[in-house]
Order: C-alpha cells, then sequence, then structure tokens
C-alpha cells in the first residue's frame, strides 16, 4: 500500500513540475496574445470536439431562405457589399469549371469575393501573411438536397488568434468581419 501511495505523490509531484514549467514557458508567450485568444479557440475546439470536421469548426454558415434565387442572393450579396463601403471584385463559378473538367452538370458553387482596400492594405502592411484572407469569400453552395447555403471563414481567428492586433487595424479588421457577417446574413434573407 506504501508503494502505491508513494508512486501516486510522486506522478503528482511530476504532474505540478510539468504545469508549472508550462505556465513559465507559455505565460510571457500568451501575455501578448489578444484577450480573447481563449475564448475563440475555445469556440473551435467545442465545434471540432461537437462534430469532428474542422473545415464546419472554422467557418460560418448561413441558410438560404427558401425561395430565393441564386441571382436574388447574388444580387443581394451586392448591394449590401455596396452600402457598407466593401468593392465587389470578382466571382469564381466553381460548378462550371467542375461541369468543364468532367463533361456534367454540378450543383452551384460560386465563390464571391469583396474587398476594403484600405483595410486590406493596413492588413498587409502589419503583415504579408494576411493577404492569404484577401480578398473577403463568400461561398454560395446548393448542398445535395438543393438548399442554399452561404460560407466564409470566420475572421475571429485573424482578429483574436495571436499576438493582439495594433488598435487601429483590431477596429477596423472586427468592422469587416461585422460586415461580412451582415452581408450572410442579409443575403440569406434576401434584404438589399
Amino acid at each position: 500500500m506504501t508503494l502505491i501511495r508513494n508512486l501516486l505523490a510522486l506522478i503528482g509531484a511530476l504532474t505540478l513540475v510539468v504545469l508549472l514549467a508550462a505556465a513559465i514557458w507559455l505565460g510571457p508567450r500568451l501575455a501578448s496574445f489578444d484577450p480573447e485568444f481563449l475564448p475563440t479557440y475555445s469556440t473551435f475546439a467545442a465545434n471540432l470536439l461537437a462534430t469532428g470536421d474542422p473545415g464546419g469548426a472554422m467557418m460560418w454558415s448561413v441558410p438560404v431562405e427558401d425561395g430565393l434565387s441564386v441571382d436574388e442572393v447574388i444580387d443581394s450579396l451586392k448591394s449590401l457589399a455596396t452600402t457598407n463601403n466593401l468593392l465587389f471584385v470578382g466571382e469564381s463559378p466553381f460548378y462550371q469549371q467542375v461541369e468543364a473538367v468532367t463533361g456534367e452538370p454540378y450543383r452551384y458553387v460560386n465563390f464571391l469575393s469583396f474587398c476594403d482596400a484600405q483595410v486590406g492594405k493596413m492588413m498587409l502592411e502589419y503583415r504579408n501573411h494576411y493577404s492569404g484572407f484577401m480578398p473577403c469569400r463568400i461561398a454560395l453552395v446548393e448542398d445535395r438536397e438543393g438548399q442554399l447555403w452561404l460560407f466564409s471563414m470566420n475572421l475571429d481567428f485573424m482578429i483574436y488568434g495571436g499576438k493582439e492586433l495594433p488598435a487601429e487595424l483590431k477596429q477596423e479588421a472586427v468592422s469587416v468581419r461585422d460586415t461580412l457577417r451582415g452581408m450572410m446574413e442579409g443575403a440569406a434573407a434576401g434584404e438589399f
């Protein structure tokens, strides 16, 4: 019995040493991270554990109301972008590319790109890696059952996922994030 008690005490002591070392090593590194770092990744982890799908855990998705056509949703997105001072900078009708390669019809999938050039410039001046988030894309996807959906990357990872952004850049990034989310919600309801 003494052996088991001593073994458990040793395991407990080693665990405390490892936790203390991790805190000493991580503490200074995490001190410069955004205050929303942990909630952002906690939400991601919870979604990932619930679904097992990393794509779904890092994307926003909004179902389009029944009865709205593809053209109505696209027109709504473009109108809402203009209203919110975002430029519509292009689209990539993926379904057409699939059809051209396979010679078979494919369900509707289109990637629409939007940009705020001033915020984009700020992002690039801060870090070139942020070009991977640009331009902001919203995918209009018809699922296998014929339901239209809007998908976009959760920009909270860019905003809160690491070291805190400079105040002005963070404010502008949050504004673009909120605009994109509002565009998705509005277009899914057919707003102009």
